[in-house]
């Protein structure tokens, strides 16, 4: 798995949280940064600069870097629209259609076309992104209707077509407890109560969560992060209040907890945390 850079402490939450999303998936596909550039045609140095969280990456990088580590593009683009409407970037993140080639920056200068047919090319361009941008805002506002009439998250029940793990389903109560039920909402000064048991299958559960690959980190929200911070209680490390926010209290027991258990420490649950977690 790469080594990444840590993220600015100034990034927004909400753009953390798709910086974090795309990491994951392009070290689960094992592409390298070049290899990316040459399947997506964004350059390597755009790239780095999207998943370092120094650039908000236009939609049409998100579907490109979906497609070319065949994963599902639903939550990406759902992630970079909530990263968008944070303020980051100020509307488009960058100019789509970017240099295919080399180079330092991996930006391509043209000279801009005058008259007629320049003035043409031109609304042909903003036609072509106004149709686009349509076509991928339905498709997140669906996503995000199917989501809601199912009460699930976009993983589903943990498995996908070509048997690759994914995470489970977040409403799912653990083995042998009886766990929340629909959506999960924060409720500003709610504690949910922590009630670990050790399953038939050996494992810690808290009963909110059974996820044992579900990438959380600072700024989510949700049932797995609730169980993330019984499972800390359990194992000595304090997270603050069990409220299914990941705040700076929880960051910092996950990275204790990742320090004792000699792993990689960056204050992220990814699987080699849920496994430490679990046991």
């Amino acid at each position: 798995m790469s080594r990444w850079k840590q993220l600015p402490d100034s990034l927004d939450p909400r753009v953390r949280q798709l910086a974090v999303q795309m990491r994951r998936i392009k070290d689960h596909s094992g592409l390298g940064l070049q290899a990316l550039a040459a399947r997506t045609g964004y350059s390597r140095a755009s790239w780095d600069r999207y998943l370092n969280g120094r650039s908000l990456p236009p939609q049409e990088a998100v579907a490109a870097l979906a497609r070319a580590c065949n994963a599902d593009p639903a939550r990406l683009l759902a992630l970079h629209e909530v990263a968008v409407a944070a303020g980051r970037g100020g509307g488009e993140a960058e100019e789509t259609g970017e240099n295919r080639g080399t180079g330092e920056t991996g930006e391509e200068v043209t000279e801009p076309e005058s008259g007629p047919a320049g003035e043409e090319r031109k609304g042909r361009v903003r036609g072509r992104r106004r149709v686009l941008t349509a076509v991928v805002t339905s498709v997140v506002l669906l996503a995000a209707v199917i989501a809601l009439l199912v009460a699930a998250p976009w993983e589903g029940g943990g498995h996908r077509t070509d048997d690759r793990p994914v995470s489970a389903d977040a409403t799912e109560p653990a083995p042998g407890a009886s766990g929340p039920k629909g959506a999960f909402v924060f409720r500003p000064g709610k504690e949910y109560p922590c009630h670990v048991h050790r399953a038939g299958d050996g494992l810690l559960y808290a009963g909110y969560s059974t996820t044992r690959v579900d990438l959380i980190g600072s700024g989510s929200a949700q049932w797995a992060v609730v169980e993330v911070q019984c499972l800390l209680r359990h194992h000595g490390f304090s997270p603050g209040t069990a409220d299914g926010v990941f705040g700076a209290h929880t960051e910092r027991a996950v990275e204790r907890l990742q320090a004792g258990a000699h792993i990689r420490v960056d204050g992220v649950v990814g699987e080699d945390t849920w496994g430490v977690l679990r046991k």
